[in-house]
């Protein structure tokens, strides 16, 4: 005679405590699988619950639990920009990513499903919650920068900037996470200083910014570093001047 398949072992959970539960075991199905190759069975299995426990907490089945997995994981991403305002700017931001970079290595193929796009659970609430976390971002470096009422040159900047970093996070995990996130965290800092500076040439907004920031910048620190690397590449070229 067959053995049974033993019973789920269920704790008794509160209502969010479980949802939270089975959010926990979607993210981490989600972190490894794309979304249209996880199935309720494996939430379930995951979670060590019943199918039909699941259908409870999310009776709209995987679309509705995608989207509240989605959100779970935007909130994560956007606090990773909620750094203390202290210090010289480059330090924060060079905190900032070391969470937002680690957000990524432990996520890998959910993070490039979640970017990129093109799942068949896709929809206009789903690309509104990345563009959701794109926009807390935006805002957080803003606040970083001391600034409340960004001109569009400089809102810009530093959209393009938080564009760049996700295009350097996929890239990352497309070439097997080389070079070393010390080296992509420390480049991408370097990347938004060469931005906000090119920008100050042509905004008098943000040339006022980046004044403000160089002041509590240190010799030893990112923007010293990056001076001492970049004055010998250019320095040759006195014809431009």
């Amino acid at each position: 005679m067959t053995p049974q398949a033993p019973t789920p072992a269920y704790r008794r959970l509160s209502v969010e405590q479980r949802r939270s539960q089975l959010l926990k075991a979607a993210l981490e199905l989600f972190a490894h699988q794309a979304p249209e190759e996880v199935s309720l069975d494996d939430v379930a299995e995951a979670a060590g619950v019943s199918r039909p426990l699941v259908y409870r907490y999310f009776p709209g089945g995987k679309q509705q639990l995608y989207e509240a997995a989605l959100r779970s994981a935007a909130e994560e991403l956007e606090q990773c920009f909620d750094e203390p305002a202290e210090g010289p700017l480059t330090q924060r931001l060079s905190h900032a990513l070391d969470r937002y970079l680690a957000f990524v290595d432990e996520h890998d193929a959910g993070f490039s499903a979640l970017l990129r796009g093109g799942s068949v659970v896709e929809t206009s609430r789903t690309t509104a919650i990345v563009d959701g976390v794109r926009r807390a971002a935006a805002e957080h470096v803003l606040g970083h920068l001391r600034v409340t009422e960004p001109g569009a040159r400089l809102r810009m900047t530093v959209r393009m900037w938080i564009g760049s970093v996700e295009a350097a996070s996929l890239i990352w995990l497309d070439e097997g996470k080389e070079p070393p996130v010390d080296e992509v965290r420390d480049w991408l800092v370097e990347q938004f200083v060469a931005c906000l500076v090119t920008t100050a040439g042509r905004d008098p907004q943000t040339a006022d910014v980046v004044r403000a920031a160089l002041t509590a910048e240190r010799a030893e620190g990112a923007v010293g570093g990056l001076v001492r690397r970049v004055l010998p590449v250019v320095g040759d070229a006195r014809h431009l001047r």
